[in-house]
């Protein structure tokens, strides 16, 4: 086998690093993947595939090369997406030399593993020998399990007829308790999508406006505050957006002190969806038609 040397991978990772400081938010695994591949020249064997899946080498190699990372406290990876920590990015600004970034990576590696029960046989040195070891490669597949699932997850979701995610986030909010007394129709809605009570007679308060937004851009202060503006005091407002929302829109939402507001995002969403999903009825559980599989988790 070919080796792919330490100084080798410091570069890669110093490069995704990098690209990664470009993006404070994160970036999903394979754009940063594609963006670095794009951004060095690939050796004959990096760029080559593994006989048993077809899968690039490139792609392995920085994947188990970032595991190092991850257990130093330099990387995050969640749900598919990459963020580099401040302390990542101390280090990347410490250890300019690729080689000496690599190694500290292993290093603080093998100190957490130091802490965990004790495993048959030694961790691989480097990151193409970690690519061709069957637990590593369990690992990685798992990760890339989760990673296309949440994409798909999300891609399905963003691409929903406005009023069927409407009708999603209703289906939601019933299998909560909450009793749903208006779902707007096709037009001009005043800035509310639904009406909900916690009681069936919506006898008791708060009242609970909901604006559903199927965007893909974040929900800024000011289109935080055209919402607040229609919830009064005794109502409470709650704000779904597939976009997300801006820091100061966050920010800006957590100073209420009068009326009260509720920001979900598109991964909360999901995760509500799940937590309740055994509440759902048969026609909302197809909306977005989830089906669980269960993974060994890899040791983490």
């Amino acid at each position: 086998m070919p080796e792919i040397t330490r100084r080798r991978t410091g570069e890669l990772l110093r490069k995704l690093f990098e690209i990664l400081l470009g993006h404070p938010e994160g970036l999903q695994a394979g754009v940063a993947l594609e963006t670095l591949a794009g951004a060095v020249t690939l050796s004959d064997y990096e760029s080559g595939t593994y006989e048993s899946s077809g899968t690039r080498r490139f792609d392995k190699i920085v994947r188990f090369a970032t595991v190092d990372c991850v257990k130093a406290g330099w990387l995050l990876k969640h749900k598919g997406t990459w963020s580099i920590t401040e302390a990542g990015a101390e280090a990347h600004k410490a250890l300019r030399d690729p080689e000496a970034f690599y190694r500290e990576a292993v290093r603080l590696y093998n100190a957490w593993r130091a802490t965990r029960p004790e495993k048959n046989g030694d961790s691989p040195s480097n990151a193409a020998e970690s690519a061709a070891e069957p637990n590593g490669s369990a690992a990685i597949t798992y990760e890339e399990a989760e990673e296309q699932a949440w994409n798909e997850i999300e891609r399905y979701l963003r691409g929903m007829n406005p009023y069927d995610f409407q009708q999603l986030v209703a289906d939601l909010l019933k299998a909560m308790s909450y009793h749903v007394a208006w779902i707007s129709p096709p037009g001009k809605d005043g800035g509310v999508d639904i009406i909900a009570y916690t009681d069936p007679l919506g006898t008791k308060p708060p009242r609970i406006k909901v604006q559903v937004k199927r965007i893909g851009q974040k929900v800024d202060i000011d289109g935080l505050k055209s919402f607040l503006a229609i919830v009064n005091d005794h109502d409470v407002g709650l704000y779904v957006s597939t976009g997300g929302f801006t820091r100061d829109a966050e920010e800006f939402a957590r100073s209420q002190e009068r009326r009260q507001i509720t920001l979900i995002d598109l991964e909360r969403l999901v995760d509500l969806w799940i937590q309740h999903f055994g509440r759902l009825d048969d026609l909302a559980r197809r909306r977005p038609p989830l089906s669980p599989i269960y993974f060994l988790t890899p040791e983490s």
